[in-house]
């Protein structure tokens, strides 16, 4: 069996720098919107939304910003396709929920093929949702669906085997993108 090779791309340093600039962008995008609603992908897009939430208030004062969560699932951590189809998990709450009025802004960490971020979309334009953003930790510029990210911390080109790994607390104990890629045999 053949070993991958990790190379840690960016640090807890460099993404703490990525965050602030995301956030930055973010309120700019955001100046004037009566309401706002950052929903996180689950995993690792709601603590990034946390993330964002905490950057944001200092630079949106007296802005009402509520927080939710969506489980959607596609792809294991290796990009091993779980289910055919894109799956959201509605959960308790969520099934009278009136986004209507608010501006949305979706997080996740990686925009791979779009399957998650539009399965997101459709369940919140259903929600009474207009204006949506997509925001994301790291875009890699292949995404197959008409769909893209508002914000991008980062944009990496990566070959199609490879792997972008986004590490985020509390799933990981560090912070950092790490590249995997396939070994050879």
């Amino acid at each position: 069996m053949a070993s991958q090779q990790h190379t840690t791309l960016y640090d807890t340093q460099a993404l703490t720098r990525v965050l602030d600039s995301m956030a930055l962008h973010l309120a700019n995008r955001l100046t004037g919107a009566a309401a706002i609603t950052l929903v996180g992908v689950r995993r690792r897009g709601a603590p990034l939304a946390d993330a964002l939430l905490t950057r944001l208030r200092p630079r949106l004062p007296g802005m009402t910003i509520d927080r939710l969560d969506l489980l959607i699932k596609r792809y294991s951590d290796d990009l091993a396709l779980l289910h055919p189809e894109t799956q959201l998990t509605e959960q308790a709450g969520q099934a009278q929920m009136d986004l209507s009025g608010r501006v949305i802004v979706v997080v996740d960490d990686v925009l791979y093929q779009g399957f998650s971020l539009n399965k997101a979309v459709q369940y919140l334009l259903a929600k009474g949702g207009t204006t949506i953003l997509n925001v994301v930790l790291v875009d890699r510029v292949c995404a197959t669906l008409p769909i893209h990210a508002d914000v991008a911390g980062l944009k990496l080109q990566v070959a199609p085997g490879q792997i972008v790994e986004c590490h985020v607390p509390p799933f990981e104990p560090t912070f950092q993108i790490v590249l995997v890629q396939p070994g050879t045999a």
